[in-house]
């Protein structure tokens, strides 16, 4: 089962790296992870996606509340929190095929943000099921170049 978890940690070198190493010495794959800080400079909160069941999932989030850096687990999986991701698709542009491109871009509220002579860059941000009806439409025109962010996610204000 997929598990979205967010972790409240301490802002210096190294924690991420113990974060990463406890998931993947448990053979663990972590989907998805971002990492940035939070309103408190000194803190950092790392959204990971991972791939586990119910019992291992128990017991990852049990060994993470060990590590002295940890601050606040949240587990976000049902939580129906808001979850969101940044992608980048250079696409083959043809001059005369640009305004289809770019129509089809403004469907999906995503901006050009770089215009080459034989492609677009185009930006968007948005859940996992926006983006692969995006990158779906513009296969079409021949994608030359994907990047994607890792998952960010907070609880909905309705949790407060």
């Amino acid at each position: 089962m997929k598990h979205v978890l967010s972790v409240l940690v301490e802002n210096r070198p190294g924690v991420l790296s113990r974060v990463t190493g406890l998931i993947s010495r448990r053979g663990f794959n972590i989907e998805s992870l971002s990492v940035g800080p939070t309103e408190n400079p000194t803190m950092s909160r790392v959204t990971a996606i991972v791939l586990a069941d119910d019992v291992a999932y128990e017991q990852i989030t049990k060994q993470l509340h060990k590590l002295i850096s940890v601050h606040k687990i949240t587990d976000l999986t049902d939580e129906g929190a808001i979850e969101r991701e940044l992608v980048l698709f250079k696409v083959n542009a043809a001059p005369e095929r640009r305004s289809e491109i770019v129509e089809i871009a403004n469907i999906f509220r995503a901006k050009i943000v770089d215009v080459g002579k034989s492609s677009l860059t185009i930006e968007a941000t948005g859940d996992d099921a926006k983006l692969r009806g995006l990158e779906d439409l513009l296969r079409a025109y021949g994608i030359k170049e994907t990047v994607r962010t890792g998952k960010v996610a907070l609880s909905r204000s309705s949790r407060d």
